[in-house]
C-alpha cells in the first residue's frame, strides 16, 4: 500500500506534554466550557442554547446517550463540557456558503485535516459535485431529489443501494427512513451501531433476549458496588460521573477496569456543587485494575471462578431463570490461572481482590463501552459478564444489572425504529400489515460488508443520514477508495467532514437541521423523540433560529426524497409524514413493540421507558426462555517480540469523528493529536525515547502491513506491551477483515503493531515539546520523566 503523507493538524514544534491530571472537570471545565461556547455562539446565544439543552421543554445533547434524571432533579445546566461542545460546534455561528466550495476544490478539502474541516461551520444550501467536475455547486432541492431518484432508479436492483444512519438520527427519521428503504426494496442499511456496540447487541440478545442494557438510572445510584469496564466516562460520558457520585454518597464501592488510569475515575470535581467547585471533589475508584488489552474475557472468568469456589452464588435465581450454569461453572472452575496472569498482566491477589467486592455486594451494576466491544472475542467476553452477572442474581433487582453505555445521542433508538440490516421477522410483519407491502426478508449489508460490496462493484450509490462515514469506518484508504468508486455519495449533514471530500463519481451535500434548531417544517412547530442507554424515550425541540432558510429537517429530507424515488407506491403518505411528524409517531405505535400510544407517551414530562423483561419481570425471551450462561475459552492475544498491543481512543477534545480541539487536557496533551502513548520501559526496550517521532506499522496474520505515519512517543503508565493512539488518525490501520467473532465489529481495541523510527525529519531531538521551563500551570517536560 502507498505511503500518504501525514495530515498534520499543527507545527509540530507546538505540541506540549503535560503530566496527566487526577480529577475530572471543577473550575477548569466551566471556563473551557464557557470559552468555546462565547467564542462561537456569542453570550445571549450562549445562554439561550444551553440553558435548554437536555431540559424536559428543550433539546437533547447531541452526544452520548447518558439518560437524563427525572424532570424533578435536573439541574439548571444540565449538561457536560463535552456536550456543550457538541451543541456549540451544531450552533456556531460559522457558515459555510457556495462562495466557500468555489474557493476549495474537492482536493483541496482532501488535504485539510478532520479539525480543520470541522471549524469551517454550518452548512447552509444543497450542492452537488457533477461527473468530472473539481469544486462542488448550488443545486436547489427538488433537483437534488431528482438526481437520487434517477440514480436509484437505473440501478439493476435495490441491493446495489447502501443506506447509512448515525445515531444524531431522531426515531420519527430513523422510522421513516427504514420503511424508505425497505419499500425501495432493500435492507442494505448499515449504521454506526456496526462499528461500536454491535458486540454488545449480539452478546445480549443470545443470552437475555433482548440486545439493551437492563438498569435505570436509580439503579446506578443504588448500586453497592459499580464496575466499569473499558470505559472513559470522564471524557466519553461526563454527566455518568453525577451519577457516579450519587453513588458513592449513598455507599457504593466502584472497581475501574481500564488499561489506563483515567481522571474522570480517580476523582469527580462536580461543578454543580460548592465541593466541586472549590477542588475537594469526591473520589470514585476504589479499585483500579490496569488491566492489559484484551484481557477483560479472561479477568471475568477469573472473577467468576472464584465466585464458584466461594460459593457467592444466588442459587435462587440460577435454579428458576437460567440454563447452563453447570457447564459454566465446570469450565470456569478449570481456569488456567497462568493463562489468565499473562491475558491480564495481574497478579492473582489484585483479582481476588476485585472478587471479593464482587461477594460481598448484594446488588452489583456492570458497566462497559467500547474499550470492550471492539476486540475479536468482544461478543465472548460480554457474554462473561452476562455470566457473573446471572451467577449472582444481579439483573431484575434495584440496584443491579447489566448496563452497556452507548457513546451516540439516539443510536439505540435507531436500532428500535428499525434501522438494521438483519431485521427480525416479527418487526417485517408488523410493517407488512401496517402498510400493506412485503419488505424484503433478506439479510442486508453492515458497515463491513457495504464497503467490501462498494470496493468491488455490487454496490453503486451510497446515502448517509448523517455521520461522517469514511473517518469513521476502518481501513481508512481501503474506505476511501471505496466510495470513489461509487457512482454517487450522499450526505445529510449539519457540517462539513472527510466524507465530504472523498465521494463519487458524482455527490450531494444535503444540509439538514441541527437539534438545537427550530423545527418549522409544515408551517407548525415539530418535536421529535430520541432513546437513551437506559431504554427512555423522550421529545427534543431546538429553540434557536436555523443557520439558513435553506435547511430542511431530516424528516423532510427523507419523506422528500422517498415521495421522488417511490412516487405513491404502496400508498405510503409521505407528504403527510412530512408535514405532521405526529403521524410518524401513530405509526411508529403501531409496528414497533412496546411503543402502544407513542405519541400521548411521550407527552408526559420525561418520555417513558420502553419495556425490557429481563430488567421488569425476570423473564428472558431467549430461545431458552430463560439467561443462557456460556463457556468460551480464555483467547490469549499472542504479541511477537518487539511489538505493542494497541488500542484506538478519544481525546478529551473530540466526539467520535468530531475533533472539537487539539487538547486532550486530562492526558497532559496540548496542541496536537498525532501521540502514541507507551509504557516508559517500553520506550527503553524498543530502543526509542521521548519525544521521538515514529510510524506506527500494524501487522496481520495474512502478513499485510498499514501504516500510520509521524507520531510522537509519549511516555505513559499502562501495562507492559500496550499502547495508545487517537482516532481516527489510528483507523487506517485496522484491516476491513479484522473483526469481532459474531459481531462483526471492527477490532479497534486489538491492533499489533510496531513503532518505526522517522529517517527524515524525526528522532529524538528538534521536536519541541521534550524539554522547556514552565510556563504558567504547564511546562515542556521530557515525556520520559512522566512515568
Amino acid at each position: 500500500m502507498a505511503r500518504r503523507a501525514p495530515d498534520r493538524d499543527i507545527d509540530e514544534a507546538e505540541l506540549e506534554v503535560d503530566h496527566p491530571k487526577d480529577a475530572a472537570a471543577g473550575l477548569t471545565a466551566v471556563g473551557v466550557t464557557m470559552k468555546r461556547a462565547v467564542e462561537q455562539m456569542g453570550v445571549r446565544r450562549t445562554a439561550r442554547t444551553l440553558l435548554r439543552l437536555n431540559q424536559a421543554d428543550g433539546f437533547d445533547c447531541q452526544g452520548c446517550a447518558w439518560p437524563d434524571p427525572d424532570p424533578g432533579h435536573r439541574h439548571t445546566a444540565e449538561f457536560c463540557e463535552n456536550g456543550a461542545k457538541a451543541v456549540t460546534e451544531e450552533a456556531t455561528l460559522r457558515r459555510i456558503d457556495r462562495d466557500f466550495f468555489a474557493r476549495h476544490s474537492l482536493e483541496d478539502l482532501a488535504g485539510k485535516t478532520d479539525y480543520w474541516l470541522g471549524q469551517q461551520g454550518r452548512l447552509t444550501e444543497p450542492m452537488v459535485r457533477r461527473r468530472g467536475a473539481t469544486h462542488y455547486q448550488p443545486i436547489s432541492w427538488d433537483d437534488a431529489f431528482a438526481m437520487v431518484a434517477e440514480h436509484l432508479g437505473g440501478l439493476g436492483s435495490p441491493d446495489e443501494a447502501v443506506f447509512y444512519t448515525s445515531g444524531r438520527t431522531s426515531n420519527e427519521a430513523a422510522f421513516a427512513y427504514q420503511l424508505f428503504v425497505r419499500a425501495f426494496g432493500t435492507n442494505n442499511m448499515p449504521d454506526c451501531s456496526n462499528m461500536c456496540h454491535e458486540s454488545t447487541s449480539v452478546a445480549l440478545a443470545e443470552v437475555i433476549g433482548i440486545g439493551k442494557g437492563s438498569v435505570h438510572l436509580e439503579d446506578v445510584h443504588r448500586a453497592e458496588l459499580i464496575v466499569i469496564v473499558g470505559q472513559n466516562p470522564g471524557t466519553n460520558h461526563p454527566r455518568m460521573l453525577s451519577a457516579l457520585e450519587i453513588a458513592k454518597k449513598n455507599g457504593a464501592k466502584i472497581i475501574a477496569v481500564n488499561p489506563l488510569r483515567e481522571a474522570g475515575l480517580v476523582k469527580f470535581r462536580n461543578p454543580q456543587t460548592a465541593r466541586g467547585l472549590s477542588g475537594v471533589g469526591t473520589e470514585l475508584a476504589d479499585l483500579h485494575l490496569p488491566v492489559r488489552v484484551n484481557g477483560d474475557l479472561a479477568l471475568f472468568q477469573a472473577i467468576g471462578s472464584l465466585l464458584v469456589q466461594w460459593d457467592a452464588l444466588d442459587h435462587d435465581f440460577i435454579d428458576a431463570h437460567t440454563t447452563g450454569f453447570e457447564e459454566w461453572a465446570a469450565h470456569v472452575r478449570d481456569v488456567d490461572w497462568a493463562a489468565v496472569e499473562r491475558a491480564t498482566g495481574l497478579d492473582r491477589a489484585l483479582i481476588e481482590e476485585a472478587a471479593g467486592m464482587f461477594r460481598d455486594s448484594s446488588a452489583t451494576v456492570l458497566c462497559w463501552a467500547m474499550g470492550i466491544t471492539q476486540h475479536r472475542n468482544a461478543v465472548a467476553t460480554i457474554k462473561e459478564f452476562a455470566n457473573v452477572t446471572f451467577a449472582q442474581g444481579n439483573i431484575g433487582k434495584p440496584g443491579a444489572g447489566l448496563c452497556p453505555v452507548r457513546g451516540h445521542s439516539n443510536v439505540q433508538g435507531d436500532r428500535t425504529m428499525g434501522i438494521w440490516e438483519r431485521p427480525p421477522a416479527h418487526f417485517l410483519d408488523a410493517l407488512q400489515a401496517e402498510f400493506g407491502f412485503d419488505p424484503p426478508r433478506e439479510h442486508g449489508y453492515d458497515t463491513v460488508e457495504a464497503i467490501r460490496a462498494l470496493r468491488d462493484g455490487k454496490a453503486k450509490t451510497f446515502f448517509a443520514l448523517g455521520g461522517n462515514f469514511v473517518s469513521a469506518a476502518p481501513d481508512t484508504h481501503l474506505t476511501e477508495d471505496a466510495m470513489r468508486n461509487a457512482a454517487l455519495t450522499v450526505q445529510v449533514s449539519t457540517k462539513l467532514n472527510r466524507s465530504h471530500a472523498v465521494t463519487g463519481d458524482e455527490a450531494l451535500i444535503l444540509p439538514t437541521l441541527g437539534r438545537s434548531e427550530r423545527d418549522r417544517t409544515g408551517g407548525h412547530d415539530q418535536r421529535v423523540t430520541v432513546e437513551d442507554s437506559m431504554s427512555a424515550v423522550h421529545a427534543s425541540r431546538g429553540p434557536l433560529k436555523p443557520a439558513s432558510p435553506h435547511l430542511r429537517s431530516e424528516v423532510d429530507i427523507v419523506c422528500s426524497l422517498a415521495q421522488a424515488v417511490l412516487g405513491d407506491r404502496h400508498g405510503i403518505p409521505w407528504t403527510e409524514f412530512r408535514a405532521d411528524y405526529a403521524a410518524i409517531r401513530r405509526r411508529i405505535a403501531n409496528v414497533v413493540p412496546g411503543c402502544a400510544a407513542y405519541d400521548e407517551k411521550v407527552d408526559q414530562p420525561g418520555g417513558f421507558v420502553l419495556p425490557h423483561p429481563p430488567r421488569d419481570s425476570r423473564t428472558f425471551p431467549t430461545t431458552e426462555q430463560k439467561a443462557i450462561f456460556t463457556a468460551s475459552p480464555i483467547d490469549v492475544l499472542h504479541v511477537p517480540e518487539g511489538r505493542l498491543l494497541m488500542q484506538t481512543l478519544r481525546s478529551h477534545d473530540q466526539f467520535n469523528t468530531t475533533i472539537y480541539g487539539l487538547d486532550d487536557r486530562y492526558r497532559g496533551i496540548s496542541n496536537g493529536r498525532r501521540v502514541v502513548f507507551v509504557h516508559p520501559d517500553d520506550i527503553t526496550a524498543l530502543g526509542l525515547a521521548g519525544g521521538q517521532v515514529v510510524d506506527l506499522v500494524s501487522e496481520w496474520t495474512d502478513g499485510s502491513e498499514r501504516r500510520a505515519p509521524a507520531f510522537r512517543v509519549v511516555a505513559y503508565e499502562q501495562p507492559r506491551g500496550c499502547a495508545a493512539a487517537y482516532y481516527p488518525e489510528t483507523n487506517p490501520l485496522v484491516p476491513l477483515d479484522s473483526t469481532a467473532v459474531g459481531s462483526n465489529c471492527p477490532t479497534s481495541k486489538s491492533i499489533i503493531v510496531r513503532l518505526e523510527p522517522e529517517l527524515a525529519g524525526g528522532g529524538s531531538s528538534g521536536h519541541g515539546g521534550e524539554h522547556g521551563q514552565d510556563e504558567g500551570h504547564k511546562s515542556r517536560v521530557a515525556p520520559e520523566q512522566l512515568s
